[in-house]
């Protein structure tokens, strides 16, 4: 039996002063350098990607960014991280906040996309749209809209035995609301995810 090891990982940050801190992780001591390259480029360029997202065309009206990272599953060669920056402008009336995420399956060597996680064909967009809709009535939350579908490459992340969908902020709910999150067992899915895949090895129970 092959044994799956953590990934190791540090800490580093970008800064432009003491209100403009960016922290986000750096992958290391992998056997597979050219892997360990790719995982690291793709992290540098989604924090880029969100301080481009939140700076835009107004720079000189920053007055205080933080950047930081969550490791939201690092087992069974499935690396899952999610990054936030909080951006507050001059004058606004409040700061924004966005979360993206990346994950990694490291026997693949691939970036996933929320297809990759499920069996070619499955309609996982109508599976999950409808898991959500259930949690939205359960958990009585205030929509802006009507929910009808979650997107192909919605944002996503793995946590152990779960996968979780969510939505930015304003995308389905008020800004009070926070960010709408929707945690599913990989048990409730299990018919239609790719065994071979991230999720396919989560939900071996071993």
């Amino acid at each position: 039996m092959s044994i799956s090891l953590p990934v190791s990982i540090k800490t580093v940050k970008v800064s432009s002063g003491p209100n403009n801190t960016v922290y986000y992780p750096k992958v290391y001591g992998l056997q597979n350098n050219r892997l360990e390259r790719f995982i690291n480029r793709s992290i540098v360029r989604q924090t880029q990607q969100l301080i481009d997202q939140q700076v835009g065309n107004m720079p000189t009206t920053v007055e205080e960014m933080i950047g930081y990272y969550e490791i939201k599953n690092n087992q069974r060669d499935v690396l899952s991280l999610s990054f936030s920056n909080y951006t507050y402008h001059h004058q606004a009336a409040h700061g924004m906040t966005y979360i993206k995420s990346l994950t990694f399956d490291l026997q693949k060597g691939t970036l996933c996309k929320l297809e990759d996680l499920f069996i070619p064909g499955s309609d996982y967009i109508a599976r999950l749209s409808t898991i959500i809709h259930e949690q939205i009535k359960q958990r009585d939350i205030s929509l802006l809209d009507d929910f009808t579908t979650i997107q192909p490459n919605q944002d996503f992340y793995i946590a152990d035995k779960t996968l979780v969908i969510y939505f930015q902020l304003y995308d389905i709910t008020p800004y009070v609301f926070g960010f709408p999150m929707f945690p599913i067992s990989v048990y409730d899915i299990q018919d239609i995810i790719n065994e071979t895949g991230p999720l396919g090895r989560m939900a071996v129970n071993n």
